[in-house]
């Protein structure tokens, strides 16, 4: 698989491979995340690549300055347990640590454990943090 930021060309593909995966949640346009992490200076979404150019798999990072933060990793359903995952993770802590980022995080609901597991099983451990959050309606 060959990893690169994504071409405008591939955002429907992600973001079908996003609600292929469950990621995506009424209240978030998905769409907007995405064009706004490849405009902005410290984000980006990679793509996993096939041989053939299709797109298989992504991870949105960015960095606020302090911290790296990682975001809709997404493997398509048929080739997920294939390392893919496990190769955009990386990817994406390379990305940080280009940028002199001392440390990267991500959030995981609670009651999807398979996927904690997976993030426990490459180094990532929980923090002693609450995340509090304020959604803007306007």
């Amino acid at each position: 698989m060959q990893i690169r930021p994504l071409e405008p060309a591939d955002y429907d593909s992600a973001v079908a491979l996003w609600e292929a995966v469950s990621l995506t949640r009424p209240w978030n346009d998905a769409r907007a995340d995405l064009i706004r992490a490849m405009r902005g200076p410290d984000s980006t979404v990679l793509g996993g690549y096939e041989p053939t150019g299709t797109l298989v798999a992504t991870a949105m990072v960015g960095h606020d300055g302090h911290r790296g933060w990682v975001y809709y990793v997404a493997v398509t359903p048929d080739l997920q347990g294939k390392g893919y995952a496990r190769m955009l993770m990386r990817a994406c802590e390379q990305w940080v640590r280009e940028r002199h980022i001392p440390k990267i995080q991500l959030m995981v609901r609670a009651q999807n454990t398979g996927v904690i597991g997976f993030y426990e099983a490459l180094g990532y451990e929980a923090s002693d943090v609450k995340v509090l959050g304020r959604r803007f309606d306007d």
